[in-house]
């Protein structure tokens, strides 16, 4: 039985059959294809002579109904900012109702009561569901690393005649039925120039490098299919070059998808991605009164419907920014992330941006708030950021950053990086370390101190956090410029904990860090110097690993970047220890 006779079977057995055409505008399909469904059906023996399902029809029905529903909502939502700031998007508004309660009650009105929800970001948000619907709740805890192919992977154990369900979903129409025979995948028929598969005169979904059909994202998978995807899941999941790959993975075969296509309208099913697409399908929706919005407006004097032109920037580890374009011009407004009350000090980081304006070194500021940390830049055009493996590149962040400690600049606060290591593990509360030689490697960095306080040192405004994504190459009058961003954590302190810095976020190796160490010098690096750098390596790495212990606190992972920045606190002591024994023979 292929698609076209499934969908006119599946049609009698939703309405008596009257005549062909009548069937012919329900199914969607012309009557050419109705007729000659219809005498393959009746020859088969799924209908009899009357047109009516047989019991041979309503057993094959009965095999492949739909048993249950995974709904995936684990995402930051990323694109949402800034609403994803206080609500995930799976329980945004959209016409007074709730995108997941919409979704769920559709699933209801057609018998599905087995709902498994993947959560992730903000999950305890969604812990009401269970009560008021009888869902059951399955932890991504992976969520922040982790694309929704690892999400289905948790929940692939109830994989069967399933409908599978992205939470940022809004149908117009119920998608979901009491009935279903095969296998499909929903796409609309809007052309998409980002979609990878498009539909051919078969209803097959083939890939595509070109664009092709817009990808809605709910499917349906009777048990056969289902027995694939938990196969591949079961593989690909545990394939790191997968982590960010989308669950669709799982039904490419060759050059096609394993399912058939359910083509819709692109009015019927509407995926809410952004601020401007939940503003356009409902401008009364609640969570358009962004605070972020609101000041935006005040700050530029404008109504909210001129901030046009949203688009996230790549998450920060501390805050999120978006991209907006408003009277033709465009800004970024940055949102502090998670915690990051507990982490930074904003009126401090006001007064540092006092210090630096009109120097050439940062970026423009609008506007600044000391209170939440909400801040608004001028935005740069074709700028981009400082590649730490490119020597030109280097060299002239290097000169930069040279060039910013030679003014000397003084603030009335200082970055004590032992104090705010202490500080950041407070923070943990009773929760211990995740490292269980923790103590011992706090005792070793510790011991650092006095080997930096023996050590002669600069003492000025210092960047902290320079990074090379904090490093902005852009073009003014046709001359090249760079300028330091993101001064959150700056303030008085010795200047080469800059160069410590920009190692240990670039993941440097040894060689790496003293090639740094040498073009910031220009080959002129004391011995004493480079041991001192050293040992900021060293305090620096289990600074920010205590950072990110807190983080994780929050829900918020980093993966491989927490676990080096520990390596660096345990292997850049062992350095310094290895060093000074050598000077000392």
């Amino acid at each position: 039985m292929n698609k076209q006779e499934s969908d006119i079977l599946n049609t009698l057995l939703l309405e008596p059959f009257v005549n062909q055409r009548i069937l012919s505008e329900v199914s969607g399909h012309s009557l050419g294809v109705v007729n000659r469904s219809l005498k393959i059906l009746i020859k088969e023996g799924y209908v009899d002579e009357h047109i009516r399902p047989t019991e041979k029809a309503k057993l094959k029905i009965k095999t492949n109904s739909p048993q249950n529903a995974i709904i995936l909502a684990a995402g930051f939502g990323m694109r949402m900012v800034p609403i994803n700031t206080q609500t995930p998007k799976a329980l945004m508004e959209v016409n007074g109702e709730t995108l997941i309660e919409r979704t769920i009650e559709q699933l209801h009105e057609v018998g599905v009561k087995n709902i498994y929800v993947v959560v992730g970001y903000m999950k305890e948000q969604f812990e009401y569901l269970i009560d008021e619907y009888g869902v059951e709740l399955i932890v991504n805890e992976e969520y922040a690393e982790k694309n929704n192919l690892h999400s289905l992977h948790l929940a692939s154990s109830y994989l069967s005649n399933t409908y599978i369900i992205p939470c940022d979903i809004w149908c117009d129409r119920n998608p979901f039925h009491r009935h279903e025979l095969y296998s499909w995948y929903m796409v609309s028929d809007l052309v998409d120039n980002e979609s990878t598969v498009r539909v051919n005169r078969k209803m097959e979904l083939v890939t595509s490098n070109q664009g092709g059909n817009q990808m809605v994202g709910i499917a349906y998978l009777v048990e056969e299919q289902s027995r694939i995807v938990r196969e591949r899941l079961e593989k690909l999941d545990c394939d790191k070059n997968y982590d960010c790959s989308f669950w669709e993975e799982t039904l490419v075969e060759k050059d096609r998808m394993i399912v058939q296509a359910r083509v819709v309208h692109a009015s019927d099913v509407v995926e809410i991605n952004t601020y401007e697409q939940l503003r356009e399908l409902d401008e009364e929706s609640n969570h358009l009164k962004s605070d972020a919005i609101s000041i935006i407006a005040d700050v530029l004097k404008v109504s909210d419907k001129e901030v046009i032109d949203i688009e996230v920037l790549k998450k920060g580890m501390t805050n999120r920014s978006f991209l907006f374009t408003c009277r033709n011009k465009k800004y970024i407004m940055r949102i502090p992330g998670e915690g990051t009350d507990q982490l930074i000090n904003r009126k401090e980081e006001a007064q540092v941006y006092q210090v630096i304006k009109d120097r050439g070194i940062c970026d423009d500021i609008v506007y600044i708030n000391p209170g939440n940390g909400y801040k608004i830049t001028a935005y740069l055009k074709g700028a981009r950021v400082c590649n730490p493996e490119i020597e030109d590149d280097l060299k002239k962040c290097m000169t930069k950053l040279k060039e910013f400690h030679s003014l000397g600049l003084k603030v009335d606060h200082t970055f004590d990086i032992f104090g705010q290591m202490e500080f950041y593990e407070t923070l943990w509360g009773d929760t211990p370390s995740i490292y269980r030689d923790y103590k011992k490697t706090k005792e070793n960095v510790l011991s650092l101190k006095k080997i930096i306080d023996g050590m002669d040192k600069g003492w000025c405004l210092t960047h902290i956090d320079a990074v090379p994504d904090n490093f902005l190459f852009v073009e003014q009058d046709g001359k090249e410029e760079i300028r330091l961003i993101d001064w959150e954590y700056a303030g008085m302190q010795d200047p080469h904990v800059d160069i410590a810095m920009f190692c240990i976020y670039s993941l440097y190796d040894r060689k790496e860090v003293d090639r740094l160490i040498d073009i910031y010098f220009e080959g002129n690096c004391s011995r004493d110097v480079r041991i001192k750098i050293y040992c900021y390596i060293a305090a620096c790495g289990l600074l920010w690993s205590n950072w990110c212990e807190y983080k994780r606190n929050l829900g918020v992972e980093f993966g491989e970047y927490s676990l080096r920045q520990y390596r660096y606190a345990k292997d850049y002591y062992k350095i310094v220890m290895e060093e000074l024994s050598n000077e000392s023979r």
